[in-house]
């Protein structure tokens, strides 16, 4: 079986790197990140939506372009390179993979063709704090079609326009299309990535539309970003060759003691080591592909290794990056810190690590068990 791009994703591929290369530079990754007023690149934002690439798996009938997961995943690592500072995950993988795969024909008809076309952002709104969520840590609560609680932290959640919210009504647990132009207190936190802003939503009433009738929330919530978490280790997978790339060429250019860096056992070693990461990701990144594309019954489990390499891939490569720059490697200057924000960032953006561990031993035990 050939899980590599056809010659059409290639093309797809190599022509939104050259395109990003000329629109999003590091320059512009720092424009978000100097700015403490600016939360993401609204040009950017708005030339990605030009392109359909917000649209790409989205069908045709609702404004997409129909081309499928695996186009998207050829996207996703292409914006995982540049370290791009948009809320096109929050957007694409999560809201738009929700209403696709749960939404009601009215929702669809509505959302996604604005989705497709950049009108709106979203984001999804699950944890109210610290550790795994579960229907014993869920306040938030929905009566009489109205949402009240409080969700933190929500990435995006200052700049979008639609919220999925994981809230109770009665017993139920269910996930909600919130739409956060009234009755929603926003506040942006402070983080480690402030190219992918994070705030504390407050709903004091806001309406809220429930995007399944039937169904457990929690179960869908999982569903949803078994998908996402595909999406997001392409990503992973991008920013990782980058800095692998980064790192080889300050090795080849930096002299210590006569020779150049890249000539010392000790950076060929830093240099091999994260190759082997990175490839192991990416061969776990395209069975996640794989799964997505057909919505194989492996997903869950090609969905888990997927994201737990990536997570590792990104965040070993990220910091075998700085040291391998040395003492400067750590400065504002320097660019190895934007993708070593970039990992943490992306690390807990889905759960973190330790629970995808968790959920694919869970996952193989019953797999074995069947």
């Amino acid at each position: 079986m050939n899980f590599d791009y056809s010659d059409d994703q290639k093309f797809l591929k190599d022509e939104a790197r050259k395109f990003l290369a000329a629109n999003c530079t590091m320059q512009t990754v720092r424009g978000v990140l100097d700015n403490a007023d600016r939360s993401y690149r609204e040009a950017l934002w708005k030339k990605v939506a030009e392109q359909g690439w917000l649209g790409a798996a989205i069908p045709e009938e609702h404004g997409g372009l129909g081309l499928g997961h695996i186009e998207l995943c050829a996207i996703a690592e292409e914006l995982g390179r540049v370290a791009a500072p948009i809320p096109f995950a929050s957007t694409v993988y999560f809201l738009a993979e929700a209403v696709m795969a749960a939404g009601t024909d009215a929702q669809k008809a509505d959302l996604l063709p604005k989705i497709a076309a950049g009108e709106i952002i979203g984001c999804v709104a699950s944890s109210e704090g610290p550790g795994v969520v579960s229907a014993a840590t869920i306040k938030a609560k929905v009566e009489g079609g109205k949402l009240i609680g409080e969700k933190i932290p929500v990435t995006d959640g200052d700049i979008a326009d639609v919220a999925l919210v994981l809230a109770k009504e009665g017993s139920q647990v269910g996930l909600y299309l919130v739409d956060l132009s009234s009755s929603v207190e926003r506040e942006t936190l402070q983080t480690l990535d402030p190219t992918r802003s994070v705030a504390r939503l407050t709903f004091n009433g806001a309406a809220a539309q429930r995007l399944n009738d039937g169904g457990d929330g929690l179960a869908l919530l999982e569903h949803i970003t078994d998908r996402a978490a595909v999406l997001l280790s392409f990503e992973q997978v991008g920013g990782a060759d980058r800095c692998l790339e980064m790192a080889k060429a300050y090795a080849l250019e930096r002299y210590a003691f006569g020779r150049v860096i890249a000539s010392y056992q000790a950076i060929k070693h830093k240099l091999a080591d994260i190759y082997v990461k990175n490839e192991l990701a990416r061969s776990n990144a395209y069975y996640g592909a794989w799964a997505l594309n057909t919505d194989a019954p492996e997903l869950p489990i090609a969905a888990s290794a997927a994201r737990i390499a990536g997570c590792e891939a990104l965040w070993f490569a990220a910091k075998e990056n700085i040291q391998t720059h040395g003492g400067i490697g750590f400065t504002w200057e320097m660019d190895p810190h934007i993708y070593y924000r970039r990992s943490r960032q992306l690390a807990l953006v889905a759960g973190a690590p330790r629970v995808w561990k968790e959920r694919l031993v869970s996952h193989l035990e019953r797999r074995n068990a069947a």
